[in-house]
């Protein structure tokens, strides 16, 4: 069976800690979004929880045939078509003007698709990865928007992450030896490595970093702005005096005593998928949970896009109180949230911008890695206004969409599916 099996599931259900019944203790306030220093405050919302389907499917060792792997189940209805297969997939990206798209291998591997046909890799780093402890390993790709520079984030021998540039030559290739490390980031433990890294529509590289692992935030690492553990960093990749990238000069502890700079967003615990719409820009995240709420937040694009919000892990599992001795002040609560039954580790997730499925247009949609099912939510005017029940899919690691919005599933068993019209 692939390791790649305990990436997410380890991720929340591992963890031994106990959790308060979900709901906000009367004397919290929670933040609009707003940046961590604004005193605007709102109520947190009610409670939404989807109620658990079937047990996911166990995942084989190799791609399945090609096959529908959903049932339509309302609408907009959907099916799942698989166009392609590698090992452990984990990522998928694609630069533009190239049709090609980039599978990520979690044993360190990148592998070009083309007419649903894997190719040998383009880069292959292997040697430099740890892809042990269930949730480490080769974890993220993307492009910049000259799609001549690709940054990729991976935990190497000492099990630390590694944000690392290459260049990219016009046929897709990867050269070995342009490689420059822009960010490496002690991990205390094997677990909560983020893996995400994203070119924003701003240009600036954006990156997910777990509160690094164990259970329950040990160190306290994920509300604390001079680690950079538990956060959503943004960096410029273009180096600057005395370092392989420069700080914007709008993130929002630039001038903060003892913050680190390079933090966009505090207070997540494992951001394992976040993608922005590519309509809005808005930065919808999902952030797995402990051991009883599974969480989506989002950044509004016209309200700073997440600049300095606190996402509330770990004073808050969801919006149920965790842990007592950090601040619950200034915190913005998940769009949507679950709790446990099948379902235990959430997998982003993006917003639905195709012209396959007209009806899907605007759905975020999102899976849970326990139990394959595959979610949308509609969201109208920053307020959630419907949830549905769309499919299934094995043991989901990622959805991604591509360069016209649309979605790709990737499943721990080695499957690509695309999401077609039912």
């Amino acid at each position: 069976m692939l390791t790649v099996l305990a990436l997410l599931a380890t991720a929340c259900s591992g963890d031994a800690e106990s959790v308060a019944t979900l709901g906000s203790s009367p004397d919290v306030t929670f933040a609009t979004q707003e940046p961590v220093e604004s005193a605007a405050t709102s109520a947190p919302p009610a409670s939404t929880t989807i109620e658990p389907a079937t047990t996911g499917a166990t995942a084989t060792s190799s791609p399945a045939p090609a096959t529908t792997v959903a049932e339509p189940l309302g609408d907009p209805a959907i099916a799942l078509v698989q166009v392609g297969g590698a090992e452990q997939p984990v990522d998928i990206a694609w630069r533009n003007g190239d049709p090609t798209a980039f599978v990520v291998e979690r044993p360190g591997r990148v592998v070009p698709m083309r007419g649903g046909q894997t190719g040998p890799p383009v880069l292959d780093i292997g040697k430099i990865t740890s892809s042990g402890g269930g949730e480490q390993g080769l974890l993220g790709l993307t492009f910049n928007a000259a799609g001549d520079r690709a940054y990729v984030n991976h935990t190497n021998d000492d099990g630390d992450t590694v944000i690392a540039e290459y260049t990219v030559g016009d046929d897709g290739s990867f050269d070995p030896a342009s490689r420059r490390e822009l960010l490496t980031i002690g991990q205390p433990y094997e677990n909560h490595n983020g893996g995400n890294v994203t070119i924003g529509p701003d240009g600036m590289l954006y990156i997910g970093m777990g509160d690094g692992g164990s259970g329950g935030d040990p160190e306290r690492h994920a509300l604390n702005v001079s680690s950079l553990l538990g956060k959503i960093l943004r960096i410029d990749p273009a180096p600057s005096a005395g370092l392989p990238y420069t700080v914007p000069a709008d993130n929002p502890f630039v001038d903060v005593v003892g913050a680190r700079p390079e933090i966009w967003s505090v207070g997540v615990r494992n951001p394992w998928r976040f993608s922005f719409d590519l309509a809005t820009a808005d930065l919808w995240i999902a952030d797995v949970g402990q051991n009883e709420i599974e969480e989506i937040d989002v950044a509004w694009a016209d309200q700073g896009g997440g600049r300095g919000l606190n996402f509330g892990w770990s004073a808050f599992e969801g919006t149920a109180r965790f842990n007592e001795d950090q601040s619950p002040d200034g915190v913005t609560p998940p769009i949507y949230e679950y709790r446990h039954g099948d379902e235990c580790s959430v997998t982003g997730g993006a917003v639905y911008r195709g012209s396959i499925v007209p009806s899907l247009v605007g759905w975020y949609v999102f899976s849970d890695y326990c139990s394959g099912n595959l979610y949308g939510l509609r969201v109208e005017a920053g307020v959630l206004i419907d949830t549905l029940l769309l499919g299934k899919a094995p043991s989901v690691t990622a959805v991604r969409h591509d360069l016209d919005g649309e979605l790709f599933v990737l499943s721990a068993n080695g499957q690509i599916n695309q999401v077609v019209a039912a």
